[in-house]
């Protein structure tokens, strides 16, 4: 059975048919990567952008998270970049790490929350994976099953946070974020990932 389960919604800018907006789930039995990746600008480039940072997060999802960051940021380094935030989970410890590079918002909702309560939300440092990166320093938390990871990207308007319940579906959760809080002037990502209890 899956560690996770899963919801994601995207919206693609209208004139673009691709969105540079790009999510990652990666597990097994005792590691899940959860990342949200955001190319610069729009179209073909910033797709391209984030693809090649989904792939090295793919190929290496049980490195350390820095390390992960910064061989985005290498591989980045001749394209347009990208803002991103992601998280590991160690499923033996149940303990999460987690940072964010640029402005893709991160919230961790504890099991059994109602609308604004019991969150904890991802300190974001200004930059970006490829051109500029910050000095890096990833925030560790305790998890337990039924906690949700969100990460949405910068086409999602802040005040989706306060409409957050731990009571909804995953993949509810993600498609009502996009149709009620998308920006409408960029890709929108809405990725959210609940630990089950059969694992944590």
């Amino acid at each position: 059975m899956s560690p996770v389960e899963c919801g994601v919604s995207h919206f693609v800018i209208p004139g673009q048919s691709e969105s540079g907006d790009r999510h990652l789930v990666c597990c097994d039995q005792n590691c899940i990567l959860i990342a949200a990746i955001d190319g610069i600008g729009h179209g073909e480039e910033a797709a391209n952008a984030a693809k090649i940072a989904a792939s090295v997060l793919q190929t290496g999802f049980k490195e350390p998270i820095i390390s992960l960051v910064e061989s985005c940021h290498e591989r980045l380094r001749l394209t347009r970049g990208v803002v991103l935030s992601l998280a590991s989970i160690d499923i033996l410890h149940g303990m999460m790490t987690w940072l964010g590079v640029g402005n893709v918002q991160g919230v961790l909702l504890r099991a059994g929350a109602s609308k604004g309560t019991t969150r904890e939300m991802l300190l974001l440092r200004a930059g970006v994976v490829g051109s500029q990166l910050p000095p890096l320093q990833a925030t560790v938390l305790p998890v337990a099953s039924e906690d949700t990871v969100v990460f949405v990207t910068d086409g999602v308007r802040g005040d989706f946070i306060e409409s957050l319940s731990a009571l909804e579906g995953p993949q509810k959760t993600a498609e009502r974020i996009i149709e009620h809080y998308k920006s409408r002037n960029d890709d929108a990502l809405a990725l959210v990932v609940r630990l089950t209890k059969s694992r944590l």
